[in-house]
């Protein structure tokens, strides 16, 4: 069995063989996506200027638990609306170093339906 500790390292690892390929530029800034246990984070942020330009997390939503795909997907819907009204349309995607399955596609899939293009 894996330890927890050593799973987080091959997944920052990961993350950081991706950040080599993707950058956020003021143009197309990159949607970072973290996931914990109990809740699911995105950021919109410019590589370029090193700033987060939007934020959404499942600790916004009405909800009790975070942590499942109804969340993940509602957490895209909202920074898409987010990202629209801030003059954003089109971004990068940053999987964070997680496999793009489950609550990190739905968060994918949300921002789609809520109007960003990536």
């Amino acid at each position: 069995m894996v330890s927890k500790t050593n799973s987080n390292k091959a997944r920052l690892k990961r993350h950081g063989r991706i950040r080599n390929h993707i950058s956020g530029t003021a143009v197309r800034p990159r949607l970072n996506v973290f996931r914990s246990l109990k809740n699911i984070y995105a950021q919109i942020i410019d590589d370029e200027k090193g700033v987060t330009l939007v934020s959404a997390s499942s600790l916004e939503l009405k909800e009790t638990y975070g942590g499942n795909k109804d969340a993940a997907k509602e957490v895209g819907k909202m920074v898409a609306q987010k990202a629209i009204e801030a003059g954003i349309t089109e971004v990068v995607f940053d999987r964070g170093g997680y496999i793009y399955h489950g609550r990190v596609a739905e968060l994918a899939e949300g921002a789609r339906e809520g109007g960003l293009k990536f």
